[in-house]
């Protein structure tokens, strides 16, 4: 049993401990043989602690065979309760060593092995956040009691290793597993918190190079610099780009913060199968393998490293140097950096237009998590390590840095950074919470903060902002006479922004802004009359036509706009001519939430997508939009309106791939999205397998590996390959792409047979993380008529899949899984909740009062999801 360690018994732990070091031995010597499921597990941590008191430390383990403190043997069945070693009778000083084995992971979590399918080589590497440092050690897993970490790792002969600290060397040994191992040692590292340990090992092709420079105070500096990936993805790893962005961000940040890169050498991993975009671990950040591009990648994927790389780095400050002291205050560090990449890249790298991304995709997962039943404050209660895990949202992230953006506007941008460089003075190396950031801030400024933060950073939900603006004549009396802005929604927050007014040049060329103003709306019920800039030029007094208002044109706050009915119009027909790209984000955001929040028919989007946007220049915006089309088709517009729909948007992709600029972004964003969408309409299989023959060649488009998959899962899908194909494709790409495309194509064959195997595989246990979701997208790629044989299994088998898997796995199957075939004329007299699959999640729910919190969360926001989605399908028919 793993317990979940809460905020209560943390806080008592801290009060009684203060942990100096752990000297720490991990055992990989028998890694690459696959029948060994356990690898040897030691260590011994000194602490100090109230003396007589009694407390316990974290091992999620397969078996503990020795518990050694201060010098007397305990009885391991005595002790050891589950996931916890208690310990009795504590000293003023202790030391503790722990010798047992911990379990190999296939799910992201802990210590996870990798087989890579192409040569047979294992790689191994370590993710811990929030709290699985535990299932390779013994630790007291909580961020305030930081310490020092000495590592040792054993490995067979010819792997690299690499940890926090430097390597110092490698000897043979005898003492693992297997005899003849290499044995790597590793300098301590600073004092850190548990969860951003690592141990990467395994037969990494590494690359290597040098940061120089100065630190703040003016003295020379040297980093050591390395990269490291699978030797099957060495000649994807654009090791200078890479390197490139490094040095640039330990150019950037140092002088930023006026505080030195504190952990020695600076190194990477890519790595497969990984949970996460990346993790922050101090001297050696891990990243997913995705962020390598062996089939290519367009400017925004390039981008969205970028931002990563610069988000990781930016940890080194904010998490690395100075920790939350619990999750409560995860924002503390993953608000900060999120805002902190797209900062660093607008100011550091040549992505400058790293806002535009921001606004209009990360912004938007914010908005979705905020409108769901299980929002939270971003200063969040966190009762437990499970709610922890679940917080690591939308809402921590992009809402995070979208109020943090606009504190930097409230604040000014110089009062915020002097802010953060007394906070790093004032708390390096140690564990703080929101009151501490506020007591510097407010040193920093002349502004209440403390009311500000109460305001943004413990109340939930979206502010709306509703414009007002009125025609000359026939508006109410009582309101202003020209436009306005009013809150129209609780609870009502201060917000600082821009309005602008945008309209086509009379001479007919692009939509730009006319007129642009600064804007305080006060936390205040009533209108807000917009400034004379914005009137005039909203009344003619520019040479523009048509018209109409952006609110909050330059992103600098967290709102939803509601337009005018007028602007509204006006913004879809002229959305994909506005200039300035971030502007054209933003209107594209309103545009989007408009269709989700039931003021725009969600039809009416796809068309305006499929007519004006498939020509869109910037790659992050098309990339967007077009999936937000595909949602719109799939999930809002009623079923019987889809296939027409859907071959509007078919062809409008195909016609603007075939005219794209060969090996444009563009070709290749549209080539993907095409495929994408096939997989539902088997009257595009044979072009796609006219590419795929040769028969059929777009100039400039390359068909990757990851391309051909795509596009081998659209015809799978509509029941125009074989399973001979599939095997004869797998057979001459062995490549871990191969391998997952190969598994997502077999799940989406269209049979019954082909179904119920994919089920049977997904339900095994014996998949890994990405192995499974390949499969679940695969079985997903089917008709409601064959999915909803699954439905009632799916009710029955949810809280089982909980208990037997980890947190990793049955997250991804319970949300993969989920009914999503979801068709409005399933529903009852009462359209939404009668609905078959919001009516089961409903009555589950009921019936599982008792049922783990984290999966009541997700179940909740399934259903959430659900009758948003039969609900807009109810008013496109009432229409």
């Amino acid at each position: 049993m793993v317990s979940s360690l809460t905020r209560d018994e943390a806080t008592t732990r801290a009060e009684q401990i203060r942990v100096v070091d752990y000297r720490v031995t991990v055992d990989l010597s028998g890694a690459e043989d696959p029948q060994r499921a356990t690898f040897g597990s030691e260590v011994t941590v000194r602490f100090t602690a109230d003396e007589g008191a009694e407390s316990f430390i974290d091992f999620v383990h397969e078996s503990v065979s020795s518990v050694e403190l201060n010098g007397e043997l305990l009885d391991v069945d005595d002790v050891v309760e589950g996931s916890r070693i208690r310990l009795p009778e504590l000293g003023e000083a202790n030391e503790l060593r722990v010798v047992g084995r911990a379990l190999y992971s296939r799910s992201g979590e802990g210590l996870h092995r990798y087989v890579d399918p192409q040569d047979g080589s294992v790689y191994i590497y370590t993710q811990y956040e929030p709290a699985d440092c535990r299932r390779v050690f013994a630790v007291f897993e909580q961020p305030d009691l930081k310490a020092e970490f000495h590592f040792t790792v054993l490995t067979p002969q010819g792997w690299l290793a690499a940890s926090n600290g430097e390597h110092l060397g490698a000897q043979p040994s005898d003492d693992g597993d297997v005899p003849g191992a290499l044995s790597h040692e590793f300098a301590p590292t600073q004092r850190i918190s548990s969860y951003i340990t690592t141990v990467l090992a395994g037969p990494y092709a590494r690359v290597t190079d040098e940061w120089t420079g100065t630190d703040p105070q003016g003295e020379s500096v040297s980093i050591p610099l390395a990269l490291y990936c699978r030797q099957a993805l060495a000649e994807a790893m654009d090791a200078e780009e890479i390197f490139a962005l490094t040095k640039q961000g330990l150019d950037f940040f140092p002088k930023l913060f006026a505080f030195a890169y504190p952990f020695g050498k600076y190194e990477q991993s890519f790595v497969p199968e990984y949970n996460l975009g990346a993790m922050e671990n101090p001297g050696m950040v891990t990243f997913t393998e995705d962020y390598l591009f062996p089939s290519g990648a367009t400017r925004a994927q390039r981008a969205g490293r970028a931002n990563t790389l610069m988000h990781e780095m930016s940890h080194m400050w904010f998490g690395d140097l100075v920790t939350m002291r619990w999750w409560d205050d995860l924002w503390l560090k993953e608000s900060f950096a999120e805002f902190m990449g797209a900062y660093a890249c607008v100011h550091a790298t040549e992505y400058t237009d790293a806002w535009v991304t921001f606004a209009l995709a990360r912004k938007e997962w914010a908005y979705r998590q905020d409108q769901l039943r299980t929002t939270h404050p971003i200063v969040a209660d966190i009762v437990d390590l499970e709610a922890a895990r679940q917080n690591f949202d939308g809402i921590t992230y992009a809402k995070g840095a979208s109020v943090l953006k606009q504190l930097v506007a409230f604040v000014g941008e110089e009062s915020f950074m002097d802010a953060c460089r007394a906070y790093f003075r004032r708390f390096a190396f140690r564990n703080t919470d929101l009151s501490d950031f506020l007591d510097v801030l407010d040193e920093a400024c002349d502004h209440d903060v403390r009311a500000w933060a109460q305001l943004w950073l413990h109340t939930t939900g979206v502010p709306v902002l509703a414009l007002d603006a009125p025609d000359s004549t026939g508006h109410d009396a009582a309101a202003p006479a020209g436009p306005s802005l009013t809150q129209a929604a609780s609870p009502l927050r201060p917000h600082v922004l821009t309005v602008g007014v945008y309209g086509r040049t009379s001479d007919g060329g692009p939509v730009t802004v006319s007129g642009r103003a600064e804007v305080r709306v006060p936390a205040e019920n009533g209108p807000t009359p917009l400034p004379e800039a914005v009137t005039a030029a909203l009344t003619g007094g520019q040479a523009v036509r048509d018209p109409f208002v952006l609110v909050n044109d330059t992103d600098l706050t967290y709102c939803l706009a509601h337009p005018d009915a007028r602007s509204l119009q006006r913004l879809g027909h002229a959305v994909a001519e506005v200039e300035d790209p971030l502007a054209r984000a933003v209107a594209h955001s309103q545009l989007w939430a408009a269709v989700r929040d039931g003021r725009s028919h969600p039809g009416d989007y796809v068309r305006m997508v499929a007519e004006r946007c498939t020509g869109e220049s910037h790659a992050a915006i098309l990339t967007t939009v077009l999936d937000h089309a595909r949602q719109a088709l799939g999930e809002y517009v009623p079923v019987p309106q889809r296939v027409n729909l859907r071959r509007v948007l078919l062809d409008a992709l195909r016609d603007a791939l075939l005219a794209a600029a060969p090996g444009s972004d563009a070709q290749l964003i549209l080539a993907r999205a095409f495929a994408r969408e096939a997989a539902r309409d088997g009257a595009y299989a044979r072009p796609i397998q006219e590419w795929l023959g040769g028969t059929r060649v777009v100039e400039g488009l390359p068909l990757s590996p990851q391309l051909r998959w795509s596009m081998l899962t659209a015809v799978t899908a509509t029941g125009h390959s074989t399973m001979s194909e599939l095997r004869t494709e797998h057979a001459q790409d062995p490549t871990r792409d191969g391998h997952l495309g190969h598994l997502q194509a077999l799940a989406a064959m269209r049979s019954d047979r082909a179904k119920e195997q994919a089920w049977e595989r997904i339900v095994s246990g014996e998949l890994s993380n990405d192995e499974l979701s390949a499969t679940i997208a695969g079985f997903q790629l089917a008709s409601p008529t064959v999915l909803r044989r699954y439905e009632d299994v799916y009710f029955e088998r949810v809280e089982h899949w909980w208990a037997q898997r980890s947190m990793e796995i049955a997250t991804r199957m319970v949300r993969g899984l989920y009914p999503r075939a979801l068709d409005v004329r399933a529903a009852g007299a009462d359209v939404v909740d009668g609905h078959r699959v919001v009516r089961a999640t409903r009555q589950w729910l009921e019936a599982h009062g008792d049922a783990p919190a984290a999966l009541r969360r997700i179940m909740t926001e399934l259903l959430d999801d659900a009758r948003r989605s039969v609900d807009l399908q109810a008013r496109c028919l009432a229409r």
